[in-house]
């Protein structure tokens, strides 16, 4: 168990904390994880009930960032069962999988519901009852489905998000907080990581000069967001300062190269924006998920190498050599 100690200011240096180390900064307790003190939650009592909310709320989330089509009702299970089995063209199965995916979380959520009701009831609801490891089996399946499922800028698979109602089932619920502060960390990590290419690549250009300021001001709203829950009373201004930021990002006014240090390079500056605008929306996905995307960030970062050292930005994503 992790000692919670008072403190003003976040720490400076972190290297000799261990990962999960818990201290009041600000008034606010925080949990440090890759280097980052991560906004804490109190964690509701491990009941069939909190475990029902949780459930839906995670579920709910799955369909919103997931592409679309995949919302299908529990009482329709059968039906997308038999579709994806006797689907042969493996474009349409990958497509079938997801539906079918969908529709086990819908048949699990409806299982866990019916449970609470019982519940509410008096009746005892054990492990071992039959429904209940109906409903992990549904949740257990769904997720082994979700290498079918992509985020819906179709750019990859969220499989790691596509877990979390089993893993949720599956362990206390104090696990499951604890786990997804580690998966905060790493978003911020990502998110700092794609803010840094972007200053990278463009702040050596020179219509692009001013960028770095925006980028910061995005990269730490982006940062906040993600650590903040929807249900936090901050939301309001969390999420209205993010939105703003990324438009000033986009809206950035080009510097004209008049000056005495023109670029050698003569840069496409549609491109330029164009990758700024990629870059912008990269980090909104993954702090509204709040789960890494390691294969959209590494392209990103590679198209944008392409650009600073050829001008032009290639038309789909390209590996570089080693």
């Amino acid at each position: 168990m992790n000692m919670t100690e008072t403190l003003a200011p976040p720490p400076k240096a972190t290297d000799d904390l261990p990962e999960g180390t818990r201290r009041i900064i600000e008034g606010q307790e925080r949990v440090l994880y890759d280097g980052y003190w991560i906004k804490t939650y109190p964690v509701p009592a491990d009941t069939l009930e909190a475990k029902k909310k949780l459930i839906e709320a995670l579920t709910r989330r799955l369909f919103n960032h997931t592409e679309h089509g995949l919302n299908i009702p529990g009482t329709r299970l059968n039906e997308a069962r038999a579709s994806y089995e006797n689907e042969t063209d493996t474009a349409r199965k990958r497509v079938k999988g997801a539906m079918l995916a969908g529709a086990l979380f819908n048949r699990a959520a409806d299982i866990f519901r019916k449970l609470v009701e019982l519940q509410a009831c008096g009746i005892e609801i054990l492990s071992t009852n039959p429904l209940m490891r109906e409903c992990g089996k549904c949740l257990l399946d769904a997720m082994e489905l979700g290498r079918c499922v992509l985020h819906r800028s179709g750019e990859e698979g969220i499989d790691e998000l596509w877990g979390e109602p089993f893993r949720a089932f599956s362990i206390p619920l104090e696990d499951f907080y604890e786990s997804r502060y580690i998966k905060i960390g790493r978003v911020l990590r990502d998110i700092d990581r794609i803010s840094q290419v972007i200053i990278d690549t463009f702040s050596a250009i020179p219509a692009f000069a001013n960028i770095e300021a925006p980028v910061l001001d995005l990269a730490s709203s982006a940062k906040i967001k993600t650590e903040t829950l929807r249900t936090d009373g901050d939301i309001f201004d969390v999420w209205a300062r993010m939105v703003t930021a990324g438009e000033r990002l986009t809206d950035l006014a080009l510097i004209s190269e008049t000056g005495q240090n023109p670029s050698p390079l003569t840069y496409n500056l549609s491109d330029g924006l164009q990758l700024i605008r990629q870059g912008r929306d990269l980090i909104f996905y993954i702090s509204r998920a709040r789960t890494a995307m390691p294969k959209s960030t590494q392209e990103y970062a590679e198209r944008c190498a392409v650009y600073l050292a050829t001008g032009r930005a290639p038309l789909v994503p390209i590996t570089l050599p080693v």
